[in-house]
């Protein structure tokens, strides 16, 4: 069932875009069907991802990132930092724990700076601080792009 899920969220062909382009496209995808399969989330944080299916769009997103100018190693971290972040963005979602809705409700006198970004933040924020995020670390790997020596 995971590996359904997770099939999901492949884009049709990584390396027709910019490396920044297909690493969004994937994280969109993915946190798209895990947001339309919630049960499926712990099920995921419970397993390893080690399918034929999985291994294969591993592989094809380290070809791309390798292709890109990135370190063979550094693809893997890359990989790993984009799916565990995801896969937790889904979670909180999945449980409901994401929070602006509930910490707009807790007690103002206690907390005013927490409600206020909450209640400026809005109910319906989450997709705004995904994209954030996702901005945040596809700049992150970018440095790291900048970082790497070139060959003579």
């Amino acid at each position: 069932m995971i590996e359904q899920v997770v099939a999901e969220a492949v884009p049709p062909e990584f390396g027709a875009a910019t490396w920044r382009e297909d690493l969004s496209s994937y994280a969109h995808a993915l946190v798209t069907a895990l947001g339309a399969h919630p049960h499926a989330v712990p099920l995921l944080l419970s397993r390893p991802a080690m399918t034929p299916r999985n291994l294969r769009t591993m592989e094809a997103v380290v070809g791309m990132l390798h292709e890109a100018g990135f370190p063979l190693p550094r693809t893997l971290d890359i990989l790993y930092s984009l799916t565990s972040f995801v896969v937790g963005h889904a979670a909180a979602q999945a449980g409901r724990v994401d929070g602006a809705g509930s910490i707009a409700t807790v007690d103002p006198d206690a907390y005013p700076l927490l409600v206020g970004a909450a209640r400026q933040a809005g109910e319906n924020a989450a997709d705004a601080r995904f994209d954030f995020a996702l901005h945040a670390l596809l700049a992150g790997f970018e440095g790291e792009l900048s970082d790497v020596p070139t060959v003579v």
